[in-house]
């Protein structure tokens, strides 16, 4: 526990202005380590040399953590708090952030980074559980509702520090230093920043009366009644059909993510664009992220006026269409930032409003008993579906080129309208309803 080292602050102003000192850096720290995971290290390996094939194929593989992160949610819910499970993972991640930038000086570095990242992976899914848990316990129903939109707002800035500032700051660092040390500075830097983020909530978060774990844990109840919901989520109506919308409506995306920053930084002569890595963390890092950030904001004002039913067509066509753009990206091989800028942001917003149909339909698939928990496995099959497209990108866009790579991937959005079309949503969210 924290509190030998960390006295309180004053009862009385916490109650006033608690919130508004942690809500927003809780979830910056939350976003941090998941876009280093799983954008920055994408690009970092592709400036130190690494095929796209393995390249696609390490990084995948740690959605590992999101994947199965609900089979051990309940060993966070029953030991400790979560204020200490924040704490906790919070200076792990930063050790392993530490740990990931001397890795980068030693023999055999792929090997070692590699471990840190998944280190890293692990310790962040399960600080996801500790940290959505905790909302919910230290706020009031109506202070949730209050800054649902303030973490959301903060999860995003962590997006752009990391796939904007942070890959910036390592392409100002590759013009002074080799890629490993410029790369090893600058997961110095965010170590620092996340053990400092460790220590600052170690100090100011409250502590909630709600968090408070079970004093007599009866294991065996607690694996019997995880079983059974468990049971019950393949149990529910249109089951067959809600998981193949799961694990195929991203499917073009899925492919699209782990390629497009190494074709964007690729040799013009293999077919890629060349740009800088501080240019791509410019283009892909804050343009897209500005994008991705409005087109969602825009989804969302769209969902809550008319509902998932009236949307989820104008949502599908957001989400396939736009891929067209890295057909033209990839045919004429610009050199012009503002068009590749452009065509970046076009795609990342088509991304951000139809990703809305996504989620809205994970909840709506969630409703009824045992709604978080199932909700919960939606998100496990949510991973995923990124995750195993993403082992095979790598090897298919070395296999057919970077230009017939984009023809497939855009082909494939047809899978997206099939499984669009297989879903009923029968009562679109009304209050009353209880489908399942």
């Amino acid at each position: 526990m924290m509190q030998p080292f960390f006295r309180e602050n004053d009862n009385a102003m916490k109650q006033k202005y608690q919130p508004w000192l942690w809500v927003p850096t809780l979830y910056m720290t939350e976003g941090i380590p998941y876009v280093v995971v799983m954008s920055v290290a994408v690009v970092m390996y592709g400036r130190l040399g690494l095929s796209n094939t393995d390249i696609a194929l390490y990084t995948s593989w740690l959605y590992l953590p999101w994947v199965i992160k609900p089979f051990w949610s309940p060993v966070v819910e029953l030991l400790r708090t979560k204020r200490w499970w924040i704490v906790v993972m919070q200076m792990v991640l930063g050790a392993s952030l530490a740990g990931l930038a001397f890795s980068l000086k030693v023999p055999h570095y792929v090997q070692w980074s590699l471990a840190f990242l998944w280190l890293m992976a692990f310790s962040s899914a399960t600080h996801d559980i500790a940290a959505d848990g905790y909302y919910m316990l230290a706020l009031t129903p109506r202070e949730q509702a209050f800054y649902v939109g303030i973490r959301s707002t903060f999860y995003r800035v962590a997006m752009i520090m990391g796939q904007g500032l942070l890959i910036m700051l390592a392409g100002m660092l590759e013009l002074r230093f080799r890629p490993l040390i410029a790369w090893s500075w600058t997961f110095a830097a965010i170590a620092c920043v996340l053990l400092a983020l460790a220590c600052y909530h170690a100090r100011i978060l409250p502590r909630a009366k709600a968090d408070a774990a079970p004093l007599d844990v009866q294991w065996r109840e607690v694996f019997k009644g995880f079983v059974n919901t468990f049971l019950s989520f393949f149990r529910k109506k249109q089951i067959v059909v809600a998981l193949l919308f799961m694990l195929l409506y991203r499917l073009p995306e899925a492919l699209l993510v782990k390629i497009c920053p190494l074709f964007l930084l690729g040799d013009p002569r293999t077919g890629g664009l060349g740009l800088s890595t501080g240019e791509l963390g410019m283009v892909q890092g804050t343009i897209g992220v500005i994008g991705l950030t409005l087109g969602g904001i825009l989804g969302g004002v769209a969902a809550e006026r008319g509902g998932l039913r009236r949307w989820l067509w104008p949502m599908v066509l957001s989400i396939t269409l736009p891929d067209v753009v890295y057909i033209v990206l990839a045919y004429f091989q610009p050199d012009n930032l503002t068009w590749v800028g452009a065509c970046v942001f076009v795609e990342q917003f088509g991304y951000g409003f139809g990703f809305t149909a996504y989620m809205l339909y994970l909840i709506y698939f969630s409703r009824g008993k045992s709604s978080t928990a199932h909700y919960s496995f939606c998100t496990g099959f949510m991973a995923l579906s990124m995750m195993l497209p993403g082992m095979v990108a790598g090897f298919l866009q070395e296999s057919v080129g970077y230009l017939n790579f984009f023809i497939i991937v855009t082909a494939l959005c047809l899978i997206t309208f099939v499984v669009a079309a297989l879903i009923k949503v029968e009562d679109d969210f009304n209050e009353d309803a209880a489908p399942y």
